[in-house]
């Protein structure tokens, strides 16, 4: 019985070998046939074959763009905002435009301007000391990076571009709880409707320098 076995096991394996053998065989063939083929094809061949995938490509991906619903390519987001040239600055005291602040409610009404008038944003807090000599510094750096509207809030902050907008006649002040001044500076009263006060304040001033 062993004998049998070895003798089949032999037998299989011999079989496999040869099959083994033979694939590969057939292989190499196909190989140097593959090889031959592409030798005898001439440059003007090829190039054609590279413009014919081109094509097919190219097919492909209008299949794709066709296969929407609506047959028609993807439309660019155009949720982003354009900005205008102008800018809108508000000068807060160390609490900035925290919550429940009258500071957020400026903050607010000048991000609906923004929205009317495409106009940019942006405050800074006074930081140290809260008095109008501390403030000034703050604010020159706003008048120094050109903002056309200037928003004050707290009594420091409010007295600083009081002082200073008779000197900057181009630039619109608008100051939160303090006196009307010159031409260029505009009151607002702290209590209900801030927000909108403040929102129409600042399209008037960004609308009257185009």
């Amino acid at each position: 019985m062993a004998k049998q076995v070895r003798q089949v096991t032999q037998a299989r394996s011999a079989k496999e070998t040869q099959a083994r053998t033979s694939a590969a065989g057939r292989l190499a063939v196909a190989g140097r046939a593959a090889g031959t083929w592409l030798r005898s094809l001439s440059g003007r061949t090829i190039a054609l074959a590279a413009g014919a995938l081109v094509v097919v490509g190219a097919l492909v991906v209008a299949g794709v763009l066709l296969s929407r619903p609506d047959g028609r390519p993807p439309i660019p987001d155009t949720r982003a905002r354009h900005y205008t040239e102008a800018d809108a600055c508000l000068l807060t005291g160390k609490d900035g435009i925290t919550s429940g602040t009258t500071a957020a409610d400026v903050w607010q009404g000048m991000q609906d301007a923004s929205l009317k008038t495409h106009a940019r944003v942006s405050y800074a807090q006074v930081t140290g000391e809260q008095s109008a000599g501390n403030a000034r510094p703050f604010l020159n750096g706003m008048l120094q990076r050109s903002c056309d509207v200037v928003l004050a809030v707290g009594r420091p902050e409010v007295t600083a571009a009081a002082q200073t907008a008779a000197q900057y006649r181009k630039v619109g002040f608008v100051l939160v709880g303090g006196e009307r001044g010159g031409a260029n500076v505009t009151a607002l009263g702290v209590g209900d409707g801030l927000r909108a006060d403040v929102a129409r304040a600042v399209e008037r001033a960004v609308d009257g320098r185009s």
